[in-house]
């Protein structure tokens, strides 16, 4: 396995990473932005009031997108199952 191999192999790896989290991530900024300009408005210093939000806006996010997010990782899967049978010793 050469040192190209092991780079491209992690950069693919990072790539895939950050892609799958990307939908979850947004969502949870989105909400949490919400909340605070909620918060700054009402002057409510509530520190657990953005803790429920995001975990429904994640739980939701996840729901919308877990077809897409199973493709990519079974396309990625196979990427990597197809890479391992064409290395040679």
């Amino acid at each position: 396995m050469t040192p190209e191999l092991v780079v491209q192999l992690a950069r693919r790896s990072f790539e895939v990473t950050l892609l799958l989290s990307a939908p979850l991530l947004i969502a949870s900024l989105i909400i949490g932005l919400m909340v605070s300009i909620f918060q700054a408005v009402t002057s409510i210093n509530e520190a657990t009031l953005a803790f429920a939000p995001k975990i429904v806006a994640v739980m939701v996010a996840m729901i919308i997108f877990f077809p897409w997010m199973m493709s990519y990782m079974g396309d990625f899967t196979r990427e990597i199952y197809s890479f391992i049978a064409t290395m040679r010793r």
